[in-house]
């Protein structure tokens, strides 16, 4: 059963849209352990999709015009299987962005940052996707990809607090 967390339902949805970005970006995530059950249900499930799709990927040649010249470039795109759910990552998580580093000039950050449109789902199929599909095959099983910590409680409320992190 879901909880409810004490949160309207667009609100709830919003809360846990956040988190669960937060936590895909960071890889770690502290909360409190109600939400942190839900925030795991929500990423191992994201997570699941991304493994399960990273690889689809189609090679095309495509005629570029170059100082007049056709010349043919070769353009690697997502298959179905891997748009549809880059499409649904990106309609259920938060479009989080690069943050520039604290020494790294403008010029330096925008040239990182040109090509990626989206870094968190770019960081899914390209980081997370192909790590953890090789931990599934060495362990033969799917799944767990996130694990749960549990604190001491909160000062102030008594909140049982937790650490969500990605392994």
């Amino acid at each position: 059963m879901i909880s409810k967390l004490g949160r309207a339902t667009d609100q709830r949805l919003a809360l846990l849209k956040n988190q669960v970005s937060y936590l895909l970006w960071n890889g770690k995530l502290e909360t409190t352990y109600a939400r942190a059950k839900a925030v795991q249900r929500l990423a191992d499930k994201y997570l699941t999709l991304a493994i399960n799709s990273y690889q689809d990927v189609e090679k095309v040649t495509k005629t570029k015009k170059v100082n007049g010249v056709d010349t043919q470039v070769e353009v690697v795109n997502d298959g179905a299987k891997k748009l549809a759910a880059r499409r649904k990552l990106m309609a259920n998580l938060a479009d989080l962005q690069e943050v520039k580093g604290e020494r790294e000039s403008a010029t330096a950050y925008k040239l990182r940052t040109a090509d990626v449109k989206h870094p968190l789902i770019e960081k899914m199929f390209n980081e997370y996707a192909p790590r953890l599909d090789k931990r599934a095959q060495e362990l033969g099983q799917k799944g767990g990809y996130t694990t749960i910590h549990r604190l001491d409680a909160r000062r102030g409320d008594a909140a049982e607090m937790a650490i969500i992190e990605i392994l």
